[in-house]
């Protein structure tokens, strides 16, 4: 099982950086180039929505992103540590979000986008799990992989 940890400081500019390494180890994986585009997306989503909580929390720390590939799948981890024991939102879809630490009016328009990027992140990756508790949130995402086929 290899694993490629990434931490960046919570700045929407490294949000690219995050989304380019994730396909590049996804690639490296087996991920089937066709869902490429999906990974990329739904960690540039995932990223941006922990670069948002951080800084509407004043949350100093870094985001983490763990990419780790495993025997017939890849998963990638997104982790805040902005504490979600008052889990408010959830989405259509019924993903909780954790906004419980923050002042409401800090959400007004971030819970809608908050949904909705969940949301976004449900509509990408078949496999999603999002938790939160009191030392932050983590969204984790899995894809298949196709093993190397070796050549005579």
């Amino acid at each position: 099982m290899a694993t490629v940890e990434l931490r960046f400081s919570a700045q929407p500019e490294h949000v690219r950086t995050a989304r380019l390494v994730a396909a590049a180890v996804a690639r490296r994986a087996g991920v089937d180039e066709a869902v490429l585009d999906e990974v990329r997306l739904a960690v540039g989503e995932a990223c941006s929505r922990a670069v948002g909580l951080h800084r509407s929390n004043g949350v100093p720390a870094p985001i983490r992103v763990v990419l780790t590939e495993e025997e017939k799948s890849f998963s990638i981890e997104v982790g805040d540590e902005v504490p979600g024991a008052g889990v408010a939102a959830a989405d259509a879809a019924g993903v909780p979000g954790a906004r419980g630490s923050a002042p409401a009016e800090e959400f007004d328009d971030a819970d809608g986008e908050d949904s909705m990027g969940l949301a976004v992140i449900s509509g990408l990756v078949d496999d999603v799990e999002v938790r939160a508790g009191e030392h932050g949130g983590v969204i984790r995402m899995s894809w298949p992989t196709n093993p190397a086929i070796a050549m005579p």
